[in-house]
């Protein structure tokens, strides 16, 4: 395969091209935010028994029990399937405290992952008081319980300062033609490893290095035009196309905000 063709496919990006990982929660958290849902629970049951005209269960047994299992499954189900579905991985436990239930890849969780959650947790949160699911989290590093493990899925702190490092800068001698070159469209994939490959180029092994940083220039040179005059090292024309690039692109934002706000006062 080609060099360039290595970076056809677009996959693991993002926009800033940096790799974002979220910080899992601690267990310590998670069990302060269990308890605030186990509170609102409770409040909830209050309130449901408070409404409803107990007496009409005297007289009818089963009618009694059909009510107790609907109850049972709106606190063990139903609430923590809808809350987690509609709030996208929150309970009001998890908003109080910051935290957020998102998949294994950190995208967000749909109906199937709080089902699942949901079913496993009214094993082990209910019907153990809690005991096998802080048992399973104190033996991973996420704090996953049972319910994490069978949906995929994991508590992250939603509350944190992600700091994305500053893009390469533009070498000396390049500004002219970097601001006068036609860059094509470069692939995030291209992106993604020729900023990485930047940042983190003074800490590989020369050998690496070199080679890395030829097989990132072999791919990105055909979408430059014209060629960088000569003298350049292919990392500054790789820092240069990057810096170049940046600047459009928050010129082509300012200019896409002055327009809005002529159009829409």
């Amino acid at each position: 395969m080609s060099s360039r063709g290595i970076f056809e496919h677009e996959r693991f990006v993002t926009s800033e091209a940096v790799e974002i990982e979220l910080p899992a929660a601690s267990l310590a958290l998670r069990m302060v935010s269990g308890l605030i849902d186990l509170a609102v629970t409770a409040l909830v049951l209050v309130a449901i028994l408070y409404l409803t005209p107990l007496d009409l269960f005297a007289a009818d047994v089963a009618l009694g029990q059909a009510f107790a299992i609907a109850l049972m499954v709106l606190v063990m189900a139903l609430l923590p399937i809808g809350l987690e579905t509609f709030l996208h991985g929150r309970t009001l436990g998890k908003l109080a405290t910051g935290l957020r239930t998102v998949r294994d890849d950190t995208g967000p969780i749909g109906l199937r992952h709080a089902t699942i959650r949901a079913l496993a947790g009214a094993f082990e949160l209910w019907m153990t008081f809690g005991g096998l699911a802080l048992l399973v989290a104190m033996t991973n590093e996420r704090a996953k319980r049972l319910g994490d493990f069978l949906a995929g899925t994991y508590v992250v702190k939603d509350r944190v300062r992600l700091t994305v490092p500053a893009g390469p800068a533009m070498p000396e001698g390049l500004e002219g033609w970097a601001r006068s070159a036609d860059i094509g469209v470069l692939p995030d994939a291209l992106v993604v490893a020729t900023r990485q490959f930047l940042l983190r180029a003074a800490s590989l092994a020369p050998e690496a290095r070199a080679r890395t940083g030829a097989e990132l220039y072999a791919a990105l040179q055909p979408r430059v035009a014209p060629q960088p005059p000569p003298g350049h090292h292919p990392e500054q024309v790789m820092a240069a196309v990057l810096a170049e690039r940046r600047r459009r692109d928050e010129v082509r934002l300012v200019r896409d905000d002055q327009l809005r706000a002529r159009l829409l006062p």
